[in-house]
């Protein structure tokens, strides 16, 4: 069954037995998803709600919450940890969502309110997606292509940056095509998205390139004075079995050039903040054209949840990749892929993380290197202050000691530098 909002509710299911005994109140314990509107404009929260009679008690958010429940209807009172009033909030169940009104620092707002998904009978779930459209751009406007749970995995495929497929078929127009977005149930603003990548492979045996390194990277006096190689072939053979990629037409000097393959995602993100829409080749806080060359197959990459739902996107699979990028296109191919996912209540990020066997990556995205590498520093402190109870000085010492640093972006609109630390170093902290 499905309420108004399109999500599963047993609630909705048992509305009616609650208000015939009166158990109403009992009902509405648990864990509620809260949207607050203003203006026009959503703001999210999670409230924790018990209830002793008809009486209610809990949290919304950090603050606490009061108030009681009488028939169908419910109001009760929010306010911060010294007391002071934040809003007073009215409404009633509807079709097993809690829909109102309320008077939030003195301002009339709406707000509804439903409880957590149930996920179906069975334990996690494994799904496969076929997609038959791309998308061109990280957005919360588009609707899911398809709604799982956390634990769930998802086998599917992504076109090239050109648009396409596995057989070489155009399926989309350029400009890294994304597959997605997919709705994770329960993810809600405030949280954090986990995304482990079990899988990400070739499927086909061809790729193109660049056949120049973008301007950004040189001396200018040195970029304006280099001139275009007429007639250059960049186009790629991929030989899977061999674990190697060769020039189709190589020159003579470069007969006897090959790249080990090294397959990995340039495109995985969420839907930006607010009304933003991003085309697919930006990137930012939300993920998006990360162009990182470890999103392999084995990573865990975490993002902040903006949106209900997260909205997940990947695409823009590339055969092999060096650093930051540089011929603006690498070995631009279709990938088969497969992740699971995850969600972290109650904690968010400001920019995304990843880890392997090997690192914990803090990304930092900025308008330069140096904004870039600011922002990844930061990232990788506060997730040592946080998940190892670090202070600055043993922060200072860890970091001061075995950060690395890796340029993974710098053809795109933003610069991405990645601050990494060896798990053998974080093995010796005590949590």
């Amino acid at each position: 069954m499905t309420s108004i909002f399109g999500r599963p509710r047993i609630f909705l299911g048992l509305a009616a037995l609650w208000f015939a005994t009166g158990a109403f109140a009992a009902g509405l314990e648990g864990v509620w998803e809260v949207t607050i509107t203003r203006f026009g404009e959503p703001s999210y929260r999670r409230a924790t709600i018990k209830a002793s009679g008809d009486k209610l008690s809990g949290q919304l958010d950090e603050m606490t919450l009061e108030g009681t429940a009488h028939g169908e209807a419910v109001a009760f009172t929010v306010r911060e940890k010294d007391g002071k009033v934040i809003g007073d909030f009215k409404g009633t169940a509807i079709e097993g969502v809690l829909v109102g009104t309320a008077k939030v620092n003195d301002e009339a707002v709406s707000w509804t309110a439903q409880h957590l998904a149930e996920r179906p009978v069975g334990g996690p779930q494994a799904h496969r997606f076929f997609p038959r459209t791309f998308h061109r751009e990280f957005s919360s406007t588009i609707a899911p292509a398809m709604h799982v749970f956390p634990g769930d995995s998802v086998t599917t495929a992504t076109v090239d940056a050109g648009g396409r497929d596995a057989n070489g078929r155009q399926r989309s127009l350029g400009g890294n095509p994304l597959t997605g977005p997919f709705f994770v149930e329960n993810a809600w603003p405030g949280d954090t998205l986990v995304v482990h990548f079990t899988r990400i492979r070739l499927n086909r045996d061809s790729a193109g390139s660049g056949d120049g390194i973008v301007g950004g990277a040189f001396d200018p006096y040195y970029f304006k004075d280099l001139k275009p190689v007429e007639k250059f072939d960049s186009e790629w053979r991929l030989d899977r079995e061999r674990g190697v990629a060769t020039l189709k037409n190589p020159s003579e000097k470069l007969k006897n050039f090959s790249v080990k393959l090294a397959p990995m995602l340039g495109c995985v993100g969420v839907a930006p903040p607010g009304r933003n829409a991003f085309r697919s080749g930006y990137l930012g806080s939300f993920g998006g054209n990360m162009d990182y060359n470890q999103i392999r197959e084995g990573v865990t990459v975490y993002f902040p949840v903006y949106h209900p739902g997260a909205l997940l996107f990947v695409g823009d699979g590339h055969a092999a990749e060096g650093d930051g990028e540089l011929t603006g296109d690498a070995l631009e191919t279709s990938m088969d892929v497969e992740f699971t996912v995850d969600v972290v209540q109650g904690q968010s990020i400001d920019m995304p993380r990843a880890e392997n066997s090997e690192y914990a990556m803090a990304l930092g995205i900025g308008n330069s290197l140096t904004d870039a590498l600011q922002v990844a520093t930061t990232n990788m402190a506060q997730w040592l202050e946080r998940d190892y109870k670090l202070n600055a000085a043993e922060v200072a010492m860890v970091l001061g000691t075995s950060m690395r640093y890796d340029i993974a972006e710098v053809v795109d609109p933003l610069v991405n530098v990645v601050a990494k630390v060896p798990k053998s170093v974080l093995s010796q902290l005590r949590q």
